[in-house]
């Protein structure tokens, strides 16, 4: 499945001069790595956005009084990260920030399109299926009884940031594939006058598979981040048991934890 690309636009290049980046060359943190955190901490806050143009090394490397090789190498940790791209006849460009989602009942796309992050969604299964053991418990039905099956791949700035596979209970909700291309599953629940109200979440992390690694563009075995939940309404009805798995180059989930009295 393709989707609609823009129309190319001339994105502004950043010079080393319009950044606040400062170094401090008594600490024991190498330099490079202390030049790699200061631009990723200007692509977090939006200083360096989206199809910005970085300024070469040279340019760099003169500003902060810094070699050619220690610039590079700040430069190449972002790459790795996913954070930049370098293209030929181009340059160095911003390609994303990494996605942080608060860990709370709310749907990944709902979360996305706050954030500004331009989710779109490949639908790539929809039907019924025979529940397993694990998926009859988590959803209060027989092991063996009809249930949907849902896996989606979902993708910001279009490239792939997750990996979804649901299952919901026999004719809950209507799910129009063009749907749920175009919006996230809670707000087709909302919509249809089902309200989440709350779950049990588990967050882990793992390897990827084969079958991930294609699916999300990395390497069989690079760290994911996966999460497990059971979600229900506010009659306390189980509406969905969800596993996830996102790139952990490109996702993080944020916790607030408080001190109990």
């Amino acid at each position: 499945m393709t989707y609609p690309t823009s129309a190319p636009t001339t994105r502004p290049t950043v010079t080393a001069g319009a950044l606040d980046l400062t170094l401090d060359r008594s600490s024991p943190v190498p330099l490079y790595y202390q030049l790699a955190q200061q631009l990723e901490a200007a692509v977090e806050a939006g200083v360096l956005a989206p199809g910005n143009l970085l300024g070469n090394e040279v340019d760099l490397s003169v500003r902060l009084g810094l070699s050619r090789p220690t610039v590079r190498q700040a430069i190449r940790s972002l790459v790795d990260k996913g954070l930049l791209v370098r293209r030929r006849g181009v340059g160095t460009q911003v390609v994303h920030s990494k996605v942080k989602r608060p860990l709370e009942l709310s749907s990944l796309y709902d979360d996305l399109e706050a954030a500004g992050q331009g989710p779109a969604t490949r639908v790539l299964r929809n039907e019924r299926v025979r529940a397993s053991a694990r998926v009859a418990a988590a959803l209060g039905v027989a092991e063996g009884a009809e249930v949907t099956a849902l896996e989606r791949l979902r993708r910001t700035h279009g490239r792939p940031v997750a990996f979804l596979c649901n299952y919901l209970p026999e004719a809950l909700l209507d799910l129009d594939p063009g749907r749920l291309e175009s919006t996230g599953l809670y707000r087709m629940m909302r919509a249809a006058g089902i309200t989440p109200h709350s779950a049990r979440q588990s967050v882990g992390a793992r390897g990827a598979t084969a079958e991930e690694a294609v699916l999300l563009d990395e390497k069989e075995g690079a760290a994911l981040l996966t999460m497990r939940r059971t979600a229900y309404d506010d009659t306390g009805r189980v509406v969905e048991y969800g596993t996830h798995v996102y790139r952990a180059s490109r996702y993080a989930f944020d916790f607030q934890l408080l001190v109990r009295p």
